[in-house]
């Protein structure tokens, strides 16, 4: 039986106070979930980050971004080594709406999984086409050029390991979803593009996901099919009774 992932995205929502009330609400149902069951991943915050961290041993806690500078004048910049001070071990990489409103490349995201990769930290890397893209039928070109140039030069070890998240931009936050087949067709298409590129022979422990309007109603619908290990939620995931509810679905 494979492993499941359920990450909650919160982007910038909840305050500290918001996320102890959060983990309060969820920690009965968590209590007694191991890690080979069903891994649960919250990012939240910066400022909510170590509470987060501290609070709980049933939630690993995932920053939202980095800086692929060890240090420096980028006001506003976290940068690797103040995630690790505070024992942050996972970090999103390439999320659509740092692409769209802060003009991430495939060539800075690979930046960035580099500066991960030196200090043995685990990516959720994000991949997904507009919807422009996806109705011209270029969906997989895109994914296939986000990948290419985002693992470029990354070792074997870390590409295995790493967690890809293929959201479609068309369907986050927006209440519209790629039908479970369509996800699983791109999860297959995912691991066959790094398999055949990056020479892997082995990568067991590669995790694809899927988000863009996933909620309790469909989780299963994705993280059923073969080549589809988890989910990435956004808006489902502030709610702590739509959080539990999308666990006791993966329990099923």
């Amino acid at each position: 039986m494979k492993t499941k992932i359920l990450i909650g995205n919160w982007k910038m929502n909840k305050t500290i106070q918001e996320t102890i009330g959060f983990v309060c609400a969820v920690k009965e149902t968590i209590k007694d979930i191991e890690p080979e069951q069903i891994m649960i991943g919250i990012a939240p915050s910066f400022l909510a980050l170590p509470v987060l961290e501290k609070i709980t041993d049933k939630i690993f806690s995932v920053a939202q971004n980095v800086h692929y500078e060890e240090k420096g004048a980028y006001t506003g910049e976290i940068s690797v080594e103040m995630l690790k001070e505070i024992e942050i071990d996972y970090a999103l990489i390439g999320h659509s709406e740092r692409r769209k409103y802060f003009n991430e490349s495939n060539e800075s995201c690979n930046l960035k999984l580099k500066a991960l990769e030196k200090n043995q930290m685990i990516a959720v890397y994000c991949v997904g086409e507009t919807i422009e893209e996806y109705r011209d039928g270029k969906t997989k070109a895109v994914i296939k050029t986000q990948l290419i140039e985002g693992l470029k030069d990354l070792s074997k070890e870390f590409i295995e390991n790493i967690i890809i998240a293929y959201e479609p931009v068309w369907a986050i936050g927006t209440g519209e979803s790629a039908n479970e087949d369509i996800a699983q067709d791109i999860a297959s298409y995912i691991k066959e593009v790094i398999k055949e590129e990056f020479k892997m022979k082995y990568f067991d422990n590669l995790k694809v996901l899927y988000g863009g309007s996933v909620k309790p109603e469909n989780i299963n619908d994705y993280v059923n099919k073969d080549d589809i290990d988890g989910a990435l939620v956004g808006g489902a995931s502030l709610s702590p009774d739509s959080f539990v509810a999308m666990i006791e679905k993966l329990k099923e």
